[in-house]
């Protein structure tokens, strides 16, 4: 049985009615609940939705958001990104649905109990899809992946700079930047 975002926006509804609140995608008629993400994976979630807002709001360059936010792709299938991004030019009012756009920029960011494989199959399909830039952030091997259409893949480690100059034109980021501090005792405040 292959079902439909209707299908899911009603099971959404009885579970939200029930006090339960499920993270699901809709991938090829089936739906997918999505785990919670190791404290690591979220916190550089969060780091990384933090630095893209600090240069894109003032400039209001666009909409980042997390992995809550459901996009209904032309494919037919309800997904969501750990982090992504909408030039202000392709949506100049965030909608009170789905939004329904493929992101410019997506990151996927990997999980303790994530396979690689799985993850850049999703970054692949949405380059397909028109995704113009797709980055795996993988803490395990403390790495980055920038994925583009029209290019290999560039593998960023912890001296490299990542730039996105395509959407956030003088923005650099050191891929060192993106792993969370580990806080000595002597320097923790009271």
């Amino acid at each position: 049985m292959s079902l439909t975002i209707a299908d899911l926006e009603q099971l959404q509804t009885q579970l939200a009615d029930a006090h339960l609140d499920y993270k699901m995608e809709l991938v090829d008629g089936k739906i997918i609940i999505m785990g919670l993400s190791d404290y690591l994976s979220e916190e550089i979630i969060a780091r990384l939705i933090t630095f893209l807002n600090i240069w894109i709001l003032p400039r209001k360059l666009g909409r980042v958001t997390g992995s809550s936010a459901g996009f209904r792709l032309p494919d037919g299938n309800l997904r969501g990104f750990d982090v992504s991004f909408v030039p202000a030019e392709k949506m100049r009012q965030s909608p009170r649905s789905f939004a329904e756009i493929v992101p410019d920029l997506m990151f996927e960011v990997r999980s303790s109990t994530d396979n690689v494989r799985p993850i850049l199959q999703k970054i692949q399909r949405f380059i397909e899809l028109g995704t113009q830039v797709g980055i795996f952030v993988d803490p395990k091997n403390l790495t980055v992946t920038v994925y583009r259409p029209t290019a290999e893949p560039i593998l960023l480690k912890d001296d490299d700079i990542l730039t996105i100059p395509e959407f956030l034109p003088g923005w650099e980021l050191p891929i060192n930047q993106i792993w969370p501090p580990v806080f000595a005792p002597e320097n923790i405040q009271p």
